[in-house]
């Protein structure tokens, strides 16, 4: 018997319906401070979906994390077109704060994927830092030709800095202040510090 036309848009709406139930109950698992290491199971849980649908979408816990930083580093890279900042140097620091808030959020993820893998330089991660730095070349290009940024570092070379800063241990209460003394020396002059009121 011949299947129903009409089913088959359903089943791809339904679908699809579950991925970003999952990919959502997956994101707030892993922003759940005390939800430790969270597990398939977990996340289907999360999810409201049997492991079936968690494992017909992602055969295993790789895809789903690569799934997961895929998302977010597109939701990033949009967030540049729409950033306006009161210069141009100015709307270059909000995205890279944003870019900077995704990968200390997400660190964890990105270093069990490169464990699993065995280095930094493979095609997921090269993939996603080349998507990273499309989008913010031309918020760097305007920065450095009103001349608040350094010319002498290209684009990934900055992303690759605050990367690196994201990785340092410690809260955000810690880590945050680090990042923000790095992007000052990215500029060609950093902002004058507020005095502290008496």
């Amino acid at each position: 018997m011949a299947a129903d036309p009409q089913a088959i848009p359903q089943r791809r709406a339904d679908a699809t319906r579950n991925r970003e139930k999952i990919l959502v109950a997956a994101r707030r698992a892993f922003d759940d401070p005390g939800a430790g290491d969270v597990s398939m199971a977990e996340v289907a849980r999360r999810a409201g979906v049997g492991m079936a649908t968690l494992y017909r979408n992602f055969p295993g816990r790789r895809q789903l994390l690569e799934a997961v930083l895929t998302d977010e580093v597109g939701e990033v890279c949009a967030a540049a077109a729409g950033i306006n900042g009161q210069t141009s140097g100015g709307s270059f620091a909000i995205w890279t704060r944003r870019f900077f808030d995704f990968a200390f959020a997400r660190n964890a993820i990105a270093t069990e994927l490169i464990f699993e893998s065995g280095a930094v330089q493979n095609a997921f991660f090269t993939n996603d830092r080349a998507r990273l730095c499309a989008a913010g070349l031309p918020l760097l290009a305007a920065a450095q030709a009103s001349g608040e940024f350094r010319s002498d570092l290209n684009i990934g070379q900055m992303l690759d800095l605050i990367a690196a800063v994201a990785r340092v241990r410690g809260d955000a209460d810690h880590v945050r202040p680090i990042a923000e003394a790095a992007l000052d020396g990215l500029r060609t002059q950093p902002p004058t510090p507020k005095r502290a009121s008496n």
